[in-house]
């Protein structure tokens, strides 16, 4: 070979090299991917995208999973693809061994519960996924405070109260999320203020004066937003508030045989793993309890739309006796004799309709029979936190929140009977050795007789 070609082939290798070398260099600073999943599953939607360009400040998250656990890689790799789109968020891990105290301060119940902060805002959100990791961020980009007024004066529970019976933590939680939980005295002869987006009743102990009782009508007739808790045998004045949103409240606790499969020893703490389908509960899948609930009923001829938004099972019934206290060996059951209702039973309904109001397009209204599954006491049971956010997001018309399409490949479940796996079973233990075996002698007797 002469020294040309020598030549020659020492600067292709030395070109190659450099641009190897100029290959790497670039990759560091441009990337390019391609999902080429079914649907795209491995990719943020276009919906998460154009979310994602509208926050104009930095985004920070808390993981808090234990350090030897696989949930941190699982969580990494969920928010990686959120950081590509927004190099500006951040993600942090805790581990709840390390630092319980830290732990029981952000009120974490579950392993890799996430807190996320923006612009002075946060919220916790115990299941990821991109819809409601998408659903939380938008709800933190809004910038106008909504106004909650909670009645006052008449034994309600408190927002801002630390009694194990009110709403402080909650009361914390709508704050966090942008939300001014106020405490309201009516007094007779006053009216509601305009710039109220939502008026909360919850779970009145003191007669409410008829006066007082007159306005709450009259601010659902002029199409105000309703939040109303109420409790068995809770006789403070408020029928006319039944009638005017179409409902009744049933007489007696509804107790829940179901319980027991959750570990309840006392029927009357009604546990819910199971919704109806409503704009409320679209989605959900943790389980709430309610402890010592009134049941509804929708009356005929209503004026609203009615969505039922908890259900109990069909061991359940309206108990008008006394309840059993714990550690009491008295058994209760259904009596149809003390005109007991047998489940299923719905403890809470959406009430949505056109608005009387100009200003707005819809008027809403949620009743559950119920006020204790916010109280400091229950607020971190099961999913009651999440459900009571859902119910206010959607009583303050903050339910226009991205829905992710499903991106669920067709093919990912293989249906195979019995018989069939019985047959792929025996054809990779028996079978398929015994063909190797077959062919291993066959090409041994060829070569020998070769």
């Amino acid at each position: 070979m002469s020294w040309r070609e020598r030549l020659g082939h020492w600067l292709f290798t030395a070109l190659l090299l450099a641009a190897a070398v100029m290959l790497a260099f670039l990759s560091t600073r441009f990337g390019w991917q391609r999902d080429f999943s079914y649907a795209q599953r491995a990719s943020l939607s276009e919906q998460t995208v154009a979310l994602l360009h509208q926050l104009d400040a930095p985004l920070a998250i808390t993981s808090y999973a234990p350090r030897d656990n696989e949930l941190r890689g699982a969580i990494a790799d969920v928010i990686a693809r959120y950081q590509r789109i927004k190099p500006d968020m951040s993600l942090a891990f805790v581990d709840p061994d390390a630092d319980p105290a830290a732990t029981r301060e952000a009120g974490i119940l579950v392993n890799g519960e996430l807190v996320i902060r923006y612009k002075g805002r946060s919220e916790q959100l115990k299941v990821l996924t991109e819809r409601e990791l998408d659903n939380v961020l938008l709800r933190l980009s809004r910038a106008r405070e909504r106004l909650v007024a909670f009645l006052s004066g008449d034994g309600e529970r408190k927002p801002d109260g630390e009694a194990n019976a009110d709403l402080g933590n909650f009361g914390a939680l709508l704050k966090a999320q942008g939300v001014r939980a106020i405490p309201f005295t009516l007094d007779a002869g006053t009216q509601i203020p305009a710039n109220v987006d939502l008026l909360a009743i919850t779970s009145a102990r003191a007669q409410i004066a008829p006066e007082v009782a007159k306005e709450l009508v009259d601010y659902v007739e002029r199409g105000g937003n309703l939040l109303w808790l109420t409790e068995p045998g809770e006789n403070v004045g408020l029928d006319p508030l039944a009638r005017a949103l179409s409902l009744r409240v049933l007489a007696g606790v509804a107790v829940d045989g179901a319980g027991a499969a959750f570990g309840i020893g006392d029927p009357s703490f009604v546990a819910i793993s199971t919704y109806p389908q409503s704009a409320i509960t679209r989605d959900f899948s943790l389980a709430t309890l309610f402890p010592q609930a009134a049941a509804l009923a929708a009356v005929a001829d209503a004026k609203w739309q009615l969505a039922p938004l908890l259900r109990t099972s069909a061991k359940s019934w309206t108990e008008t006796g006394p309840i059993p206290k714990q550690g009491d060996t008295t058994t209760i059951s259904y009596d149809a004799t003390k005109n007991e209702i047998p489940g299923p039973l719905d403890l809470g309904f959406a009430l949505s309709r056109l608005s009387p109001s100009p200003a707005k397009r819809e008027q809403r209204a949620v009743v559950i029979g119920d006020g204790d599954f916010l109280s400091n006491s229950f607020l971190g049971n099961g999913g009651n936190r999440e459900f009571g956010q859902r119910v206010f997001d959607w009583l303050l018309e903050d339910d226009t929140l991205i829905q992710i399409p499903d991106k669920g490949a067709p093919d990912r479940q293989l249906q195979i009977s019995q018989g069939a796996l019985a047959v792929i079973g025996v054809g990779f233990l028996i079978g398929l050795p015994l063909l190797l075996l077959i062919t291993g002698a066959t090409i041994w007797w060829r070569r020998r007789r070769a």
